[in-house]
């Protein structure tokens, strides 16, 4: 059986702790905060089993609070990085990628004069040999620098003046208003 794992501090660290929790706190940081938690209950001597179900949290997640403020301190609960999946185009192919758009759809031969998801996937699929998925390529696409451009109608031949004739006056008469209840 190990020996229990208590965190390192007195009294002194206790209260520094309470005040960085308020801190974390007011930074909206609350899982920073359940971590601050976890150490100042270790400092109080409780079990690592007794905070984890005092927070109701895992075990091994408290262990790695108290063995990291241990080591670490105070820079130790804070939340590292996290790297995720890493990308499946590199950054020249990305820069390749934002000229392709840039010149536009019926440079690179299509017929269409509009981007859309789906179009660059297949670009990216034939130019990359790397699927996306046209969710994602609006990802993509914002990283790279690019917005969404959403077309307007508007009616080519319509009168401005009756236009909004009917926004301000006709339109309001038709819609339904709501018949006062008698008491």
């Amino acid at each position: 059986m190990r020996p229990a794992t208590f965190a390192k501090g007195n009294k002194r660290t206790l209260a520094k702790l309470k005040t960085l929790r308020k801190q974390v706190q007011a930074d909206k940081a609350p899982r920073v905060a359940l971590r601050i938690q976890g150490v100042m209950l270790s400092l109080e001597k409780y079990s690592v089993s007794d905070i984890a179900h005092l927070l109701q949290v895992h075990r091994s997640s408290v262990h790695s609070w108290v063995v990291c403020w241990n080591e670490y301190g105070e820079e130790g609960l804070y939340e590292g990085h996290r790297s995720g999946r890493p990308a499946a185009l590199s950054q020249t192919n990305r820069d390749r990628l934002a000229d392709i758009v840039d010149s536009g759809p019926v440079a690179y031969g299509l017929q269409t004069g509009v981007w859309t998801s789906p179009i660059i996937a297949g670009v990216i699929e034939d130019e990359f040999a790397v699927r996306y998925h046209p969710g994602h390529v609006r990802k993509l696409l914002k990283e790279i620098g690019f917005s969404v451009q959403r077309p307007t109608t508007s009616l080519m031949q319509a009168d401005p003046k009756k236009q909004n004739k009917w926004t301000r006056y006709t339109y309001p008469n038709l819609k339904k208003k709501p018949v006062r209840k008698k008491r």
